[in-house]
């Protein structure tokens, strides 16, 4: 029972927080807060040995203090930040350098998609979709929980609680 909450939490809980921000530019800190409730009751469940407990909350801290200085230059949103650290919980240092380039990939992508629909104008008749209307407003910014979900989802089954689970 506890292996599929493992199989679908994080995944479920990375395509909410995608769609989320996609929708709303936000990310609910409950999201980040389960993921991190989960991550910890799965390495109890396991167990999961101290000395590698350990290394992923570094991980995870590591990542929040980098993002929440991100934040501070206001280069990141908070929930993106949130988000990135809990996912970086789950993974792992191991992991981490994947899925930095695999999220920096998908956003750079995003962000050429978003822009491209900045600089033509879209149909009125589009622009009436609120979230759409919100994503082509040059001011806002990028919905970069949808980058950061795409990495999780993608490392995730390299991840060392995939593998313990799936009896790899």
């Amino acid at each position: 029972m506890i292996e599929a909450v493992a199989f679908i939490v994080f995944p479920t809980l990375m395509v909410f927080a995608a769609f989320s921000d996609l929708f709303t530019m936000t990310i609910p800190n409950r999201v980040s807060l389960i993921l991190v409730f989960v991550y910890f009751a799965l390495a109890a469940y396991l167990p999961l040995p101290w000395h590698t407990l350990l290394m992923h909350v570094s991980c995870g801290l590591a990542v929040l203090a980098l993002t929440f200085g991100m934040f501070q230059l206001g280069w990141v949103g908070g929930g993106d930040a949130k988000l990135a650290s809990a996912t970086a919980l789950w993974l792992g240092w191991e992991n981490l350098l994947d899925y930095g380039l695999v999220a920096s990939l998908a956003g750079g992508v995003l962000t050429v998609i978003i822009m491209m629909m900045r600089w033509n104008d879209l149909p009125k008749r589009l622009l009436s979709i609120d979230f759409v209307a919100r994503l082509a407003e040059k001011t806002n910014g990028v919905p970069y929980g949808i980058a950061l979900a795409i990495g999780g989802l993608i490392v995730y089954p390299q991840s060392l609680l995939w593998l313990k689970l799936s009896g790899v």
